[in-house]
């Protein structure tokens, strides 16, 4: 009986983050934070890397950027960045486009 207890608590937690998962990855956010803000600013005002805010760049252009590369561009945005998903690039650009 305890093993059977056992295995559902496991299936239940097991369930919970594959069901969590793409919300977090899909927080463009969190996801600018952690990979965006050193180089562009907190708010997208520009430190290193240019300036976002207001950026007349499409979303679409965005994700294409994030997630192929651009080789007219300076590093790190030559090539794709690592670690962004395609969930991850829309909801960046989408993140992107919002600041002001």
């Amino acid at each position: 009986m305890k093993l059977t207890h056992l295995f559902v608590l496991l299936l239940v937690v097991a369930l919970s983050i594959s069901v969590a998962s793409p919300v977090f990855a899909q927080d463009g956010g969190a996801t600018y934070k952690a990979k965006c803000a050193a180089c562009h600013g907190p708010n997208g005002e520009g430190k290193v890397g240019p300036k976002l805010q207001g950026t007349s760049l499409s979303a679409d252009d965005i994700v294409a950027l994030l997630t192929k590369g651009n080789d007219a561009k300076k590093a790190p945005h030559k090539k794709a960045i690592s670690g962004v998903a395609d969930a991850d690039a829309k909801a960046l650009a989408d993140y992107v486009k919002s600041l002001k």
